[in-house]
């Protein structure tokens, strides 16, 4: 027998082919854990698995904060800031309309309704002058009729025209002599801003630029001295007119704090014939030619 058939044979001519596929399939090394008893069969390691909770809470704290994000968290805080401080001021600006009884607060809105239904009735009043200038045969005569008319209007702004009409008379006795011309002043503006069309107190007609001014004992209106008490002579809404001085902290109130005797009366027919003088302009001159 010759040495090459004694000697085993080497090389994979002599493995028999389904040793072959296994050793090909089966890993050449086993992992070092696994060998040494530590695999998915064996006792849990001293370090216990962490879930993806508790993964996900370590990577989020402690929080790492980028600079454009803190300037951002700081603008968030500005804006909810300035937001809190609007509403409480917006809130602290109803306490007065809060504190004020049901009654008052129906005849504020009252009042408010008649303001707005002037100003439509003032506006449906002009178009319909339009109306009537456009559908007029004679459009240069009713032009004519409507300046005449303009004019007395605008005389009876002016003082220059008496007026006659529904409105109210107020009579304010002062005895112990604290009613000061500002009050007095007040009680005009709350009188126009109601509608009144003509106002006259104690014999001078009063008009867009008159003044008031303290004189001793009594008060000077437009240079003319005029003595407690002062009577108001009104034309205009009684409705509008009478709850426009009553409202809570209005002229009323205020006279009566400074221990004043405040008198109203409404009439159908209140006569308003102080008239002022037609004073020519100094400087305007009409634009029209």
């Amino acid at each position: 027998m010759s040495n090459q058939d004694e000697q085993p044979g080497n090389g994979q001519h002599d493995t028999p082919p389904e040793q072959q596929r296994l050793r090909q399939e089966l890993p050449e090394e086993v992992p070092a854990r696994t060998a040494a008893g530590e695999g998915p069969g064996t006792e849990e390691s001293s370090e216990p698995a962490l879930s993806g909770r508790q993964r996900l809470a370590q990577g989020l704290w402690p929080p790492r904060f980028t600079r454009a994000q803190l300037v951002v968290a700081l603008l968030l805080f500005g804006l909810g800031f300035g937001l809190a401080v609007q509403v409480a001021s917006n809130s602290s600006g109803d306490n007065a309309l809060r504190g004020a009884r049901q009654e008052d607060l129906v005849r504020i809105l009252d009042e408010l309704d008649d303001r707005t239904q002037r100003l439509e009735d003032e506006k449906q009043g002009l178009e319909k002058q339009r109306q009537e200038l456009e559908n007029s045969s004679d459009q240069a005569e009713e032009a004519r009729r409507q300046t005449a008319e303009k004019e007395k209007q605008l005389g009876i702004l002016a003082g220059t025209v008496a007026a006659q009409g529904p409105g109210i008379t107020i009579t304010i006795e002062d005895t112990k002599g604290t009613v000061r011309p500002d009050m007095l002043l007040d009680a005009i503006q709350e009188l126009r801003a109601a509608g009144a069309e003509a106002i006259e107190v104690n014999g001078v007609r009063v008009v867009a630029n008159t003044y008031l001014t303290d004189s001793g004992k009594g008060v000077d209106v437009d240079g003319n001295k005029i003595n407690t008490p002062y009577r108001f002579k009104v034309i205009g809404k009684p409705q509008d007119l009478e709850p426009a001085l009553n409202i809570p902290g209005g002229v009323v109130q205020t006279l009566e704090k400074e221990q004043a005797t405040v008198t109203i009366d409404r009439s159908d027919k209140i006569v308003v014939d102080a008239l002022r003088a037609v004073k020519a302009p100094d400087y305007a001159r009409s634009s029209s030619r």
